[in-house]
């Protein structure tokens, strides 16, 4: 499977990828629970997603055990890095200035995290320097 594939996950897988980062190695049991936390999933859509993702190499799955364990393949941080330059590109024409300022623009950005923002804003002019 080529990497490029690999960093395309649907709505649907990226909620699994995310179940499993937060969680480390997890059953179809344990990820259907925590999706449905959030929204209503028939058992058998979590189980063929998952069972999808392990056939597109973004889940392995460990079957030394009674209930198969699923493990992520893609790692969080390079996924997530790799999706955002994508929709950077595809929806700010590679503008990082448009989106943060759409985004800090049309959400409610609390005081800590606009000091979180600071924070990251002068350790990178640091760094540069």
């Amino acid at each position: 499977m080529k990497k490029e594939n690999l960093l395309k996950p649907t709505e649907a897988e990226l909620e699994v990828l995310g179940v499993i980062w937060g969680n480390g190695p997890s059953t179809v049991r344990f990820v259907h629970e925590k999706l449905l936390e959030k929204k209503e999933v028939g058992y058998t859509t979590t189980l063929k997603t998952m069972q999808n993702m392990a056939k597109k190499g973004m889940l392995k799955r460990d079957e030394n055990k009674r209930s198969h364990v699923y493990l992520a393949v893609l790692k969080e941080t390079p996924t997530q890095k790799a999706l955002l330059n994508r929709f950077l590109d595809a929806a700010f024409g590679g503008s990082a200035m448009k989106m943060v300022m759409q985004l800090l623009g049309n959400s409610k950005t609390s005081e800590a995290e606009l000091e979180q923002i600071r924070k990251l804003i002068d350790k990178i002019e640091k760094d540069k320097s």
